[in-house]
């Protein structure tokens, strides 16, 4: 008995030990469990203290968000009643997003205790009905910013939200339909530093609305009804944005005090002349693009001209305007230009002779005017890196005129009628006579241009290229396309061996190039496309060719040895639009079929085969499908060489023995 009662004993011990032993991983597990938060609160995310809810048609925040959450995204939901039940009564959020709900109603009081909620975004939701109960939201006690954009808010509706925000900095009012800016709309809210209020209908801004925000520094109020600035004072005010309304005009008030602002963008308005700034500004950036401008005047009397004080103004945009002409006097203050753009206005003559008033300046763009005359005195733009004269008809220039550039690297004259010069020492040769001297140049020099790196003279009715065209001028990229009937002379790229990487020329009705392309050493992208090329250009096997395009040409062989010679640098070959012959071209045929160089148009190479009434396309042909007399295109190769090598071996017999005779003749002797 008392053995039994052991032999039970013990085996409980034993069943008691294995249960623990199984129970026990789960209870740890569940220890682990309660002391950390889910990482996942289904149908929620959850990233450390952040919880993200977003586009899960969710009325309200899960009930069981972990204790301490700081950011709750609840945005593209279908909330409409935001209340502590709404939040899962939490009131100790960093970050609320409520984007893109349908919240038409705010509990009074929400936001009281929530005293740790720096951003609050409440954007697109239908808050002007709320509004309408004429309720403030406040207090926001520690709010820095608000989004209250495309809420349908109109004038006054603004208030009940910034009635009592001692904390904000940053307001977004967008897309709403507020048509006035009232003189107290902004006085709950003094620690404003950003407001922005794009896309309304504002027509009216009463005076001293801005007054009251000494922090203020970034005003957006693009794309609204505003039809005139008269008395501009925001001295603190470091970006501005007029841009989109109706704007006739701008100006300031007559101050000695320093204004801040940095940036200025008036584009798209109606201006028709320049705006009155600061005398005393630090103004960097201004863009009066696509208004009316005829002039450069600040008032409609040319005899009242305002000096332009712009020290330290460093891009200047006027582009889309009706400008007729710059006088050189207008840049006199702007020795920090960087960034000039006149282009789309009708500007006829353009000329900088003064050394010392755009020493700066980096880029023009005189593009799409009515250029006829373009004058760089020496040592005028001495940084003038890219220059932009495209769309000018331009037919005659000071032939030593870009030489004058001393750090130009880019040069864009696409879309103008000049004559290159056959050679810069052609130019230096004196004179036959008094009266052909005082003529003007008909050509202008691309020769020692020391750092011009990019041409562009597609589109210029070029005729010739003549020789040594570009000596001395490091070009890395050359455009000579749509140039119809284009005669390059066969030593017109000399110079350019170890320089030149792109050449372009496209739609030049070329049918051979005299040229010897191999030459160029450091060439890599080639674009032959629409000519009426028959023969390839030659290439060796120094050929460092990467990208070559010859589509829409007359090409019906592909040079095998040049297809080789091309083959160790070749990586891309546009071939499409071509008459090739399908069995002169196998060469070709192995290449594609090896994946050695991709052809991106593929689908449209296409050869012509006796045996097929319509083109066939390349990847489909195989060798097979050339044979002659049931004898593949390969074995008659292999027999030609045979007898060639037949023909020469017996040459050379008889060379020999005819030595051997000759040899033992004169022994004789």
């Amino acid at each position: 008995m008392v053995r039994r009662y052991c032999y039970i004993s013990h085996q409980l011990k034993v069943s008691t030990m294995a249960a623990f032993q199984l129970l026990f991983p789960l209870l740890v597990s569940c220890v682990v469990a309660s002391a950390s938060p889910p990482r996942h609160i289904l149908p929620c995310q959850v990233v450390q203290m952040d919880v993200f809810c977003s586009d899960l048609s969710l009325r309200g925040a899960p009930l069981n968000l972990p204790h301490g959450v700081q950011m709750l995204d609840l945005s593209r939901n279908q909330v409409q009643n935001l209340s502590l039940e709404t939040l899962a009564y939490h009131t100790d959020f960093h970050h609320l997003n409520l984007h893109s709900n349908k919240i038409h109603f705010i509990q009074p009081g929400l936001f009281k205790d929530m005293t740790d909620l720096k951003v609050l975004d409440l954007s697109k939701n239908h808050l002007n009905v709320f509004a309408l109960s004429k309720i403030n939201i406040g207090p926001l006690t520690a709010v820095e910013s608000l989004d209250l954009s495309s809420n349908g808010l109109y004038t006054g509706m603004s208030d009940y939200f910034l009635a009592d925000s001692p904390s904000l900095a940053n307001l977004s009012l967008d897309s709403n339909s507020i048509t006035k800016i009232a003189q107290n709309t902004f006085n709950g809210s003094s620690s404003l530093k950003k407001i922005s209020l794009h896309n309304n209908v504002i027509l009216e801004i009463e005076d001293g609305a801005f007054d009251s925000l000494h922090n203020l520094t970034e005003l957006d109020l693009s794309k609204n009804s505003i039809t005139c600035i008269t008395d501009f004072n925001l001295h603190n005010l470091e970006v501005l944005n007029l841009s989109k309304n109706s704007m006739e005009l701008f100006q300031s008030t007559s101050s000695t005090q320093l204004y801040k602002l940095l940036y200025l963008d008036l584009s798209e308005n109606k201006m028709p002349y320049f705006p009155l700034l600061p005398r005393h500004n630090a103004l960097e950036y201004l863009d009066v693009s696509r208004n009316h401008l005829q002039s450069i005047n600040v008032t409609g009397n040319p005899e009242k001209r305002s000096t332009v004080f712009l020290n330290y103004l460093r891009y200047l945009d006027m582009s889309y305007n009706q400008l007729k002409s710059i006088p050189e006097s207008f840049f006199c203050f702007m020795g920090s230009l960087e960034v000039l753009n006149v282009s789309n206005n009708c500007i006829s003559s353009f000329s900088i002779t003064n050394e010392g008033i755009l020493t700066k300046l980096k880029i023009i763009n005189l593009s799409h005017n009515s250029l006829q005359s373009l004058t760089f005195e020496e040592n005028t733009l001495p940084m003038l890196e890219k220059l932009f004269l495209q769309g000018n008809d331009l037919t005659t220039l000071d032939h030593q005129v870009f030489q004058r550039l001393p750090s130009i690297r880019y040069l864009q004259l696409q879309k103008n009628n000049l004559k290159i010069c056959a050679s810069e020492q052609k130019q230096h040769e004196p004179a036959l006579t008094d009266q052909n001297h005082l003529d003007p140049p008909d050509c202008v020099s691309f020769s020692s241009v020391r750092n011009l790196h990019s041409l562009y003279l597609s589109e210029n009715n070029l005729q010739t290229l003549p020789a040594n065209a570009f000596a001395n001028t490091p070009l890395k990229l050359l455009d000579l396309s749509l140039n119809p009937g284009l005669d390059m002379d066969k030593d017109s790229l000399s110079g350019l061996e170890h320089s030149l990487v792109h050449l372009l020329l496209k739609e030049d009705n070329i049918s051979r190039l005299n040229t010897d392309l191999s030459l160029l050493k450091s060439l890599k992208h080639v674009d032959l496309s629409t000519n009426q090329l028959t023969s390839l250009p030659m290439w060796n096997k120094e050929s460092s060719i990467e990208s070559l395009n010859l589509q829409n040409n007359n090409l019906v062989t592909l040079e095998y040895s040049t297809m080789v010679a091309l083959e160790h640098s070749l990586k891309t070959l546009y071939m499409g639009s071509n008459p090739l012959n399908c069995c002169s071209n196998l060469g070709f045929l192995h290449m594609v079929q090896r994946s050695a160089v991709v052809v991106p148009d593929i689908e449209t190479v296409t050869c012509v085969h006796e045996d097929f009434s319509e083109p066939v396309n390349i990847e489909k042909l195989t060798e097979g499908m050339c044979q002659v007399s049931g004898t593949p295109i390969s074995i008659i190769f292999v027999l030609l060489a045979l007898f060639a090598a037949i023909i020469m071996l017996g040459l050379l017999v008889k060379y020999c023995h005819s030595r051997r005779r000759k040899r033992s003749r004169s022994f004789r002797a």
